[in-house]
């Protein structure tokens, strides 16, 4: 896929979401709290940051692969698999966890 494309994905699953909006120009990302939840890479990846739980049923469900950026793996976050970007709802729904679990951490 595309940065184009992931970007579309992306900006349409965070718009449909009240909670937050998307930051960043050339590296894209959502925060709250202090804390960024999701980022998009310069290799056109997604990642979401987890709570342990959330990343646990995640792994269950689509198989957690570590997310990396900048040559580091980012800690509690989630590769989202290219095929889990046509599902919007389930996207959107991950995205929301990323968001609850930043928000129940202490703020920044």
């Amino acid at each position: 896929m595309n940065r184009d494309e992931l970007l579309e994905i992306y900006d349409a699953v965070v718009v449909a979401n009240p909670n937050f909006q998307r930051k960043g120009k050339t590296m894209p990302y959502t925060s709250a709290n202090g804390y960024m939840f999701s980022l998009v890479n310069k290799a056109n990846e997604l990642g979401i940051r987890l709570s342990k739980e959330d990343q646990k049923e995640f792994d269950a469900s689509y198989g957690a692969k570590p997310f990396i950026s900048y040559g580091a793996t980012m800690r509690d976050y989630v590769l989202i698999p290219e095929p889990l970007l046509s599902d919007h709802e389930v996207l959107g729904k991950y995205l929301q966890k990323g968001f609850e679990y930043v928000m129940s951490l202490p703020p920044k």
